[in-house]
């Protein structure tokens, strides 16, 4: 039988819907780079042949773990679904003359480099500069038209994003920024393989959106996902993903399988996406490629990752397409060639649609909650107004234990401040966004309030 040693770090699809896909195709071996969820740890033992949990590298040499480990254990291919550990399974691979994402796969994980390789194939994006000091982020802002946006390069999650509206704000948002990638790390939201990744840094201009112009509903935010896969060096589509409006500063809200699309706008974000993916020169891997939505068909590139996307996404597309992406790609790698889509699935492939909303302690206005609450999963599922024929869950695996107090929000620390997943299935995409956005209303109504701590600004 074949064996498969599986890298879990932070962040990707839930940690055990990927496991048992995995093993469902393969012998499993473990390698926990970070703590395994709750209720994950006992699966793991019971799915993995064996496990080697919370492991450390010496700085730089994390590649030599994962090398070492799949030597021991004569693992035909090595599999990660965690952003911050792509760019090191990749390397490990290579070493190993086993199939990965390639020698590029920092093009797809450093914004920075990504953004110029874009930049090279005259891909539409904002504005950009690559900065590591306040003095270079004073320098940028001079050549760049305000508002701007300052992003860790090797951030995930909208962690560590600032808008300067002016001059004046650069000092302060660069000194938050820094501060905001390292309390990241030591909660493991941070790049595994590349030592100081937190003081990298780009900066680029703010472009207007327009989701009007691509949506015949409400409630859609003015950017998507193209979630796809690269086998053997080509690009294959799978679905579009919709968003809701972010929460200020750029903060994902909720994510929609499939984006409520016409056929010509897909077709143009598809290629836009495929375009993306092939300037990057990937061999094997999952893709997730946002892009910004303007007006009269305006697009722009805002990344792509090596990997599939995160939060609820890989779940969705298996519910409502039918397509396992965790063991399709278990399978790609182990050289079988699984039978990828075709071309990019629509709403009319889709069995209904699903979508995960983050729980973050905000308004639909963007205003913080007037008071602190205590999350309370039970109580969101009985109480939540959701429409007739829509089911509610909440994802334990990405929530905090019933009890605990809601964070407050933080723009800078972004989904590191969130309290909750919930995964919502309904019979179209339109009722999906319609039932969060009443979802968002009803939350610091419905949740208990904590009578013992003061909302803090």
């Amino acid at each position: 039988m074949s064996k498969v040693l599986y890298v879990h770090a932070k962040g990707g699809p839930p940690a055990g819907h990927a496991l048992r896909r995995v093993a469902a195709r393969s012998a499993v071996h473990l390698l926990a780079l970070s703590e395994l969820p709750a209720g994950v740890a006992a699966e793991a033992a019971r799915l993995c042949d064996s496990v080697v949990a919370h492991a450390t590298a010496e700085e730089g040499d994390l590649v030599g773990l994962i090398t070492a480990r799949a030597r021991e254990v004569g693992a035909d291919a090595v599999v990660t679904f965690s952003e911050y550990a792509v760019v090191a399974v990749a390397e490990a691979s290579r070493r190993l003359g086993l199939r990965g994402a390639g020698s590029t796969a920092a093009l797809a994980r450093d914004k920075r480099l990504m953004r110029a390789a874009w930049e090279r194939q005259g891909l539409p994006q904002p504005r950009f500069r690559s900065v590591t000091t306040a003095a270079e982020l004073e320098r940028a802002a001079a050549e760049l038209s305000f508002p701007l946006l300052l992003k860790a390069a090797w951030s995930a999650g909208s962690t560590a994003h600032q808008i300067i509206g002016t001059p004046g704000d650069l000092r302060a948002a660069w000194q938050r920024s820094r501060a905001v990638m390292a309390e990241s790390a030591l909660l493991g939201f941070a790049e595994l393989h590349v030592p100081g990744a937190g003081e990298d840094f780009i900066v680029e201009e703010i472009v207007s959106g327009c989701a009007a112009d691509w949506f015949g509903g409400s409630g859609w935010g003015d950017y998507v996902s193209v979630e796809g896969v690269v086998a053997d060096g080509v690009f294959h589509p799978v679905c579009v993903s919709g968003r809701m409006p972010t929460v200020a500063p750029f903060t994902e809200r909720a994510g929609i399988t499939p984006a409520a699309l016409g056929s010509a706008a897909q077709a143009g974000i598809v290629e836009l996406a495929r375009r993306a993916v092939d300037a990057l020169g990937l061999e094997n891997c999952g893709t997730h490629t946002e892009i910004k939505l303007g007006a009269q068909g305006r697009m722009w590139l805002i990344e792509t990752a090596a990997r599939f996307g995160g939060a609820m996404t890989v779940p969705q597309i298996e519910q409502v397409f039918g397509i396992d992406l965790a063991g399709m790609f278990t399978d790609q790698l182990l050289g079988r060639s699984p039978a990828w889509p075709a071309r990019a699935l629509t709403p009319d492939d889709a069995d209904g649609a699903a979508g995960s909303l983050v729980v973050l302690a905000v308004n639909k206005d963007g205003s913080p909650w007037a008071r602190r609450h205590l999350w309370d999963s039970a109580t969101v599922v009985r109480s939540a107004p959701v429409s007739p024929g829509s089911t509610l869950s909440v994802v334990a695996e990405s929530s905090l234990p019933d009890g605990s107090l809601v964070p407050v929000y933080d723009p800078a620390a972004g989904a590191n401040t969130m309290a909750a997943v919930c995964l919502l299935s309904a019979g179209r995409p339109q009722t999906v966004v319609d039932d969060f956005t009443a979802m968002v209303d009803a939350l610091p109504r419905i949740l208990p309030t904590d009578v013992t701590e003061a909302v803090r600004a």
